[in-house]
């Protein structure tokens, strides 16, 4: 890893949130208040895979993650940074490969997955996945 650009930068990314996010608790609360019940920044039940999910449906086979826009490029307001730009365009590009490594993993595990970016609508999202827990859950 390269020394940070700057004590600010370093600042900056130590203050990062890895969970419980405001975009999350916003999601979450919406979810919870429609009736659902879910783990939080639960691990995923896929052997050999040491990642987590920001919500997790174990009954009905539902993960979900809120993506930060930066941390996985979204194509609307994902950014480069200039200083160490070689560094961070690896470290980025690694995160989406893993990303749809879980996603394709958890597919073939029976899992559905659904990925949610920080600027979405909350109340959009907790709708989405209220449709998508209460489809898997009939059965």
């Amino acid at each position: 890893m390269p020394k940070a650009s700057s004590p600010a930068a370093l600042r900056r990314m130590q203050r990062q949130r890895r969970t419980g996010t405001r975009p999350e608790f916003a999601i979450r609360r919406l979810v919870h208040a429609g009736g659902l019940r879910y783990k939080v920044d639960a691990a995923l039940p896929v052997v050999g895979l040491r990642r987590r999910a920001d919500m997790l449906f174990g009954r009905s086979k539902v993960a979900v993650f809120v993506d930060g826009c930066y941390w996985h490029s979204c194509p609307d307001h994902g950014t480069m940074p200039r200083a160490n730009a070689a560094w961070w365009a690896e470290k980025l590009a690694a995160n989406v490969s893993r990303d749809r490594d879980t996603d394709r993993r958890l597919a073939e595990a029976g899992w559905a997955v659904l990925r949610i970016w920080e600027h979405e609508d909350p109340e959009t999202a907790a709708q989405e996945i209220a449709t998508l827990v209460h489809s898997r859950s009939q059965g």
